[in-house]
């Protein structure tokens, strides 16, 4: 029979005596009519609608820690079921897949979480002031105009977790089967980009740590002022210190060129993250995988160079929908 709480059993039970038809009463509950029908058997049979007894084990958690778990783990969402083991009251022999269980009943299963950048009251007026005053910008009128830029670290060689390795039973040591790995990390490229609905830039290596003066010098008056060039054009930079310093500002002022204003902490709403995102998939994809940081670099070029230009239209297509998405979070994180 599907399953029917005490309250549903008891309203369906007074359609049923107030003369309604089964078929009715199913369609209400989202049930099928012969689980209404033995319903109505079981009633007349026993007088009550509650389950009959059951043979197996008997439920190890009472109504009461049922809804102590539950209730702990929504109030704290990064709580181990052992924890809540050690934490429930009175005297218990429960185990951590017993709390997983009721957690899964109660519609809560783990998951990686979503990883975001650390927002204040603060980060969150201005994030919703910002996608107020873009609400009503379209793709057409503005943000065709927009260059998108940004910087990015690319890893010679990732351990993030998400690899996976097909072994059978015993081969955890196997030399095949270890993903081996420098013990202070491969190292890795920064580069610099910026992307348009009609284009994008080229792929600019970073070397090494970037200041006001070398931003200004080395991407942005050799890079950066040729796609703005027309009139209309808008540039996009987020709030890093060497985006920010005296030096720059004064530099894109004396160059006349119009700056997007851009709220802090928002990597959600710059369209170019996605494109990251992609060239580093793009890469991962590759057959060879790059030996040192100067394939690396190549082939980042080669797949920033063959990244169809549709595709970048459509993640700017998106501005208007995080603009949305933005308010209606009010500040917080959004899915993108």
């Amino acid at each position: 029979m599907a399953r029917l709480s005490r309250e549903d059993r008891q309203i369906a039970l007074g359609r049923l005596r107030a003369g309604q038809s089964q078929s009715a009463i199913a369609r209400h509950f989202h049930v099928s009519q012969s689980t209404i029908s033995r319903l109505w058997v079981r009633f007349q049979a026993t007088g009550s609608v509650a389950d009959l007894p059951r043979a197996g084990r008997p439920r190890a958690t009472t109504a009461a820690h049922d809804r102590f778990i539950r209730l702990r783990h929504l109030r704290n969402r990064f709580l181990s079921a052992s924890s809540s083991v050690q934490a429930l009251p009175g005297p218990h022999r429960l185990s951590d897949q017993t709390v997983r269980n009721r957690l899964h009943e109660a519609g809560l299963r783990a998951r990686r979480p979503h990883r975001g950048a650390v927002l204040t009251r603060r980060h969150r007026q201005n994030r919703v002031q910002w996608g107020n005053q873009h609400l009503r910008w379209t793709v057409r009128n503005h943000w065709r105009h927009v260059w998108f830029s940004d910087e990015s670290y690319f890893l010679l060689q990732r351990h993030d977790g998400r690899r996976r390795v097909y072994r059978r039973v015993n081969e955890r040591y196997a030399p095949n089967c270890v993903d081996e790995a420098p013990v202070h990390g491969g190292g890795g490229v920064m580069v610099w980009g910026a992307i348009n609905t009609a284009g994008r830039s080229t792929l600019v290596h970073v070397q090494g740590r970037i200041t006001a003066q070398r931003y200004v010098e080395e991407i942005l008056r050799p890079h950066a002022l040729p796609l703005l060039a027309d009139q209309d054009a808008i540039f996009q930079q987020d709030n890093a210190r060497p985006h920010t310093a005296r030096l720059t500002t004064q530099f894109l002022t004396d160059h006349h060129v119009q700056v997007l204003p851009w709220p802090s902490m928002s990597p959600d709403m710059n369209p170019i993250e996605h494109l990251w995102d992609e060239l580093d998939r793009r890469v991962c994809r590759r057959e060879e995988a790059p030996a040192n940081h100067r394939d690396l670099l190549q082939a980042l070029q080669e797949e920033w160079d063959t990244i169809p230009q549709q595709d970048i239209r459509h993640l700017i297509q998106s501005m208007p929908r995080r603009c949305w998405a933005v308010v209606a979070a009010q500040g917080s994180h959004t899915p993108y």
